[in-house]
């Protein structure tokens, strides 16, 4: 694979730095984001995945998730990938909505066309992703965790879930907990996956803990306040799954935020220690 270094600036001691790189699971080139901490010029430092939300870039958390600073400290590097397949062909709402097609993968390989060509979100950031990041050097692939926003939580869940071993924990900021019982995932399942809800289990959090997902550390933080709290995001769904399995989640609710990021930047730096403890 060949990588392409499109920007690097520095950042609080280390590098922000933007790549764009072919891929054979988007089936074209996709863009990503990697904040390397001074430290992995030294010695190969852990690396924190971030998955971004509906309508998000890789650029909108590097911009306004407030990471790099804490991630600098504690010498962990962050990567922050695209929320879709982006180029010519690649297909969109044909309404052009927000919340199906171009920024909203929802990090699953779709099986229904037309969007069973690029559509491939969990190839690429489970499979691929680690391939292309072990081209860049100075990071420690033995030691992933992953994090994500809304639909990028939902997604850091469900891989998580999906492929045990791969990541040391996960953590999610007002997370998509059940998309089979919403209308965000309803839309995006039924399109991507077909309309056999069975299906849908195998990309559903909740569903995959009571089907026995390993366990392994979780972290969750939900604004009070947040516009979709009750119809798309369904917290207490994710509580009762893990309450009846035993599934080792720490929830914690917070007065008056709701979903933007300045309610991610305010908590970003409970994640990353979190992840720190069970990364070093």
């Amino acid at each position: 694979m060949t990588l392409e270094l499109l920007s690097s600036v520095q950042c609080f001691g280390g590098e922000q730095r933007r790549y764009q790189a072919p891929s054979t699971a988007l089936v074209g080139d996709t863009i990503f984001s990697v904040f390397l901490p001074e430290f992995a010029a030294s010695n190969p430092v852990p690396v924190v995945i971030y998955l971004s939300g509906l309508t998000c870039t890789d650029e909108n958390a590097v911009t306004k998730a407030g990471a790099q600073r804490v991630a600098s400290e504690l010498g962990i590097a962050m990567v922050y990938p695209d929320t879709s397949p982006r180029g010519d062909g690649v297909p969109d709402d044909p309404e052009g909505a927000y919340d199906l097609g171009l920024g909203a993968g929802f990090y699953l390989n779709a099986t229904q066309a037309p969007w069973s060509d690029h559509y491939r979100m969990e190839e690429f950031v489970v499979d691929e992703l680690p391939e292309l990041l072990s081209e860049i050097g100075g990071l420690d692939l033995s030691r992933v965790s992953i994090s994500g926003h809304s639909m990028g939580g939902h997604g850091a869940m469900s891989l998580a879930l999906k492929h045990p071993g791969r990541y040391r924990s996960v953590s999610a900021f007002s997370p998509i907990c059940a998309p089979s019982s919403c209308p965000w995932g309803h839309k995006a399942f039924s399109a991507y996956l077909g309309e056999n809800q069975q299906l849908w289990k195998a990309h559903d959090s909740c569903e995959l803990i009571r089907a026995g997902a390993q366990h392994l550390p979780l972290l969750v933080d939900q604004g009070g306040a947040d516009q979709f709290l009750a119809e798309q995001l369904k917290p207490e769904l994710l509580q009762v799954a893990c309450e009846e399995t035993g599934f080792p989640l720490t929830y914690r609710e917070h007065n008056g935020y709701d979903h933007s990021y300045f309610f991610i930047s305010t908590f970003m730096e409970d994640h990353l220690r979190f992840h720190a403890k069970h990364m070093m």
